[in-house]
């Protein structure tokens, strides 16, 4: 029964970081009801599998080191360019994030997310540069953080509970949640 909630929990929360993309890719949003929604999955999820991915200390820790992380890069971004560089809608998400993945999963996170960006907005250069036939220069592009977060965050998150997959489509539980079935 536990294990059903459990993976109920994980396609919410992957449905919920699709949206969150699409979102920030049209409004430049992260709302705040989904990130706190993809927070409460993420809750849900290590409760109802005994914290057996990631303990609860873990993900207490990575959702505090990503939620300061990405807090401090927004800070000193936004000093140096005296604009919002990144809106705090992205250091909850990936706030988030680190309750999913923990302190070991966090920064994995926030790597893959800012290659992401780069690799979107290098993108997003070369076809406005071959569609308006002029050079344009990453500085003037706007780029949402949002998507490659939830990139890194659905990434490392499938990369740490591969287990629950495995065990859950085999049939092989072990431990607490195979107690409970």
């Amino acid at each position: 029964m536990l294990t059903s909630i459990s993976l109920i929990f994980i396609i919410v929360a992957f449905g919920l970081l699709v949206t969150l993309s699409l979102v920030d890719l049209k409004v430049r949003l992260l709302p705040n009801e989904m990130v706190l929604g993809f927070l409460t999955c993420g809750a849900v999820f290590h409760v109802a599998t005994w914290f057996t991915y990631v303990s609860a200390i873990d993900a207490a820790m990575g959702a505090v080191a990503g939620f300061c992380s990405l807090y401090l890069v927004r800070t000193l971004a936004n000093a140096i360019y005296k604009d919002d560089a990144m809106g705090l809608g992205d250091v909850k998400l990936v706030g988030a994030g680190g309750l999913w993945v923990g302190i070991d999963g966090i920064f994995l996170v926030i790597a893959i997310g800012a290659f992401a960006g780069v690799l979107h907005g290098l993108v997003e250069a070369f076809v406005l540069t071959r569609r308006e036939r002029r050079r344009v220069h990453l500085s003037e592009l706007s780029v949402p953080a949002g998507p490659g977060f939830a990139l890194g965050i659905a990434l490392v998150t499938g990369w740490t509970i591969t287990d629950f997959f495995m065990s859950f489509f085999d049939g092989s539980l072990t431990g607490p949640a195979a107690a409970v079935l």
